[in-house]
């Protein structure tokens, strides 16, 4: 039984089989996924297509890498999408210092104001912190009284364990399967499990063993795979350590 904590299910790249990834996800031990929504324009999406398959949980959220799709407006329906659909958690939302033309300071706005809805909320937060994890982590702070998990982590091992001390837990996928993530790889072989969870990301970040193809939720074993290499533990301690942690995060019970 795995969880796969990201996958943007709702991605055109789905468009032409999703109903076969699901399946092939299922088949692979992967019982649930978490759909992060980037964009307004994308939440009814998310919510029928979490709605008309079992396992799917909705997360709602304004992505950094989309800030010209956004408007000031749009937190405010943001805010009364999760007061009325309860989803799973807020996001995906965050901070992207590494693409350029987005302007950080509205990048700012849009975060601090979705960190504020699910501290009210009582929710969960799914980020994105790309050469920016140490302003996220000072945001969560400031909001303070917060949870979630840092997807595809890219920070260091001393910045892990502050998210962690935050009561954050950091979300592993596609780029551990490359051997030249050497600290990715260090910190995933030595870190507290109860902070980790198994992702894809799909159908974005494949794994070594698919690069330059389309990723998908049923690949999330291969990620258990390497994990459990890693850690010179079994793939069924992994999974059911990773399981539980996302169902605690979650409230998959």
């Amino acid at each position: 039984m795995l969880i796969d904590s990201h996958c943007h299910l709702d991605a055109r790249e789905f468009d032409a089989d999703r109903t076969e990834v699901i399946t092939r996800a299922r088949n692979a031990g992967v019982t649930a996924q978490i759909v992060p929504a980037i964009t307004l324009a994308g939440f009814p999406a998310v919510r029928a297509l979490c709605a008309a398959n079992a396992g799917l949980y909705p997360a709602y959220g304004l992505h950094p890498m989309y800030l010209t799709e956004h408007r000031p407006d749009h937190l405010d329906v943001l805010q009364d999408w999760i007061d009325r659909e309860r989803p799973v958690a807020v996001g995906e939302c965050g901070l992207d210092f590494f693409v350029e033309g987005l302007d950080p300071d509205l990048q700012r706005t849009y975060f601090l104001r979705q960190l504020e809805i699910a501290h009210d909320a009582d929710l969960p937060v799914v980020l994105h912190a790309r050469r920016a994890v140490d302003e996220v982590i000072a945001s969560i702070r400031r909001v303070g009284s917060l949870r979630g998990v840092v997807h595809s982590y890219s920070g260091s091992e001393e910045q892990a364990r502050q998210l962690w001390k935050l009561g954050f837990r950091i979300g592993l996928g596609g780029p551990l399967t490359y051997a030249h993530a050497k600290r990715l790889r260090a910190l995933t072989a030595t870190m507290p499990i109860d902070y980790l969870l198994l992702e894809t990301d799909a159908p974005d970040q494949p794994l070594a063993n698919h690069r330059g193809q389309r990723n998908e939720p049923a690949y999330l074993a291969h990620v258990l795979d390497t994990v459990a290499a890693l850690r010179g533990e079994s793939r069924e301690v992994i999974a059911a350590a990773t399981t539980r942690n996302a169902q605690a995060l979650f409230g998959l019970y």
